[in-house]
């Protein structure tokens, strides 16, 4: 999945990059590592002549090709695992490499414009469809299968993975969106062998098949916000907290992976969530700048209790 091996293009640009990488390369050596014959090596030396590259020969046994002096290429010959690691490492080091009007956009739009187009396009791919939303310290997943996700994603088009440690489980989904959170890639789609919504680590899928069936993604996705409301829930604490004040507002106090909001009324929200550590979940509702009551779990009621004597004592006692 590299380049077209029968491409001649393909075939002159990699002997420009073993002849700018390896000065002095013999035209035996260079055939061999073309996989053709020295006729057809010196044909390849040819067309890049015809383009302006000043490729130089010496004759003889320890002859060579070399390019002339003043002129450098950039080595810009990448497999597709470069390119789309390249890509994934801009998204994730610049969140802003994703708009063409930042620098590092723009030097990624240079690279992609000089890409042969079987490596180019996923590679775009992956750009278009990543938010550029990204955090560090998690593994980062095999950009090949990366690039098959994020195709079939933007083909509408079904897929049977391995997914999970070790040899992995078969799995037919239907590819919705590629996300980042924190650095960690995710799939989010719908599982038919579930038969639920499913959020997938990227990193664990070690096989990815196209399917003939098609598929139609929910009308108005956001894939970054079903995500985090897909890994608020699930844990062992259920939460249901009433905010009096609208969606919008808690909107902008509450993270979104404490839980999804719900609409009562204008003036009230219902906040649903799961969590492991009640402690940990009361501190983040402190946050909330309106009056709430924590409805369940008795756990975060406890804490958040708790919590509140502690802020009093430390009120009431300061150091002289």
């Amino acid at each position: 999945m590299i380049m077209e091996e029968s491409s001649p293009t393909a075939r002159a640009l990699l002997a420009l990059e073993l002849i700018q990488n390896q000065p002095g390369i013999s035209g035996e050596r260079l055939a061999d590592r073309l996989g053709v014959s020295d006729r057809a090596a010196r044909r390849y030396v040819g067309i890049l002549r015809e383009t302006g590259i000043p490729i130089e020969s010496t004759p003889g046994r320890y002859g060579g090709y070399r390019i002339g002096r003043g002129f450098r290429l950039p080595p810009l010959m990448f497999s597709t695992a470069e390119a789309l690691g390249l890509m994934m490492a801009a998204l994730e080091g610049n969140r802003r490499a994703a708009d063409a009007g930042d620098p590092a956009g723009s030097a990624l739009d240079k690279i992609l414009r000089v890409l042969p187009a079987p490596v180019a396009k996923p590679a775009e791919a992956i750009r278009q469809m990543i938010p550029a939303r990204t955090g560090a310290g998690a593994t980062n997943p095999d950009p090949e299968i990366t690039a098959a996700l994020v195709q079939s994603s933007a083909a509408h088009q079904r897929l049977r993975i391995l997914y999970g440690t070790g040899e992995g489980y078969p799995m037919e989904v239907d590819p919705w969106a590629v996300s980042v959170r924190h650095g960690r890639w995710y799939l989010l789609c719908w599982s038919h062998t579930k038969d639920a919504r499913r959020v997938l680590r990227v990193d664990r899928v070690s096989r990815v098949d196209t399917l003939p069936d098609t598929f139609e993604p929910p009308a108005g996705l956001d894939p970054f916000r079903a995500i985090e409301e897909h890994l608020a829930e699930g844990w062992k604490y259920q939460v249901e907290v009433v905010v009096e004040a609208s969606v919008k507002a808690v909107a902008q106090w509450v993270p979104r992976n404490l839980g999804r909001l719900e609409e009562i009324d204008d003036e009230h929200t219902r906040l649903i969530g799961s969590t492991d550590e009640p402690d940990w979940y009361a501190q983040r509702l402190t946050l909330i700048e309106a009056p709430f009551h924590i409805l369940s779990p008795t756990e975060l009621c406890e804490a958040a209790q708790a919590l509140g004597d502690r802020l009093v004592r430390a009120s009431a006692n300061p150091r002289p």
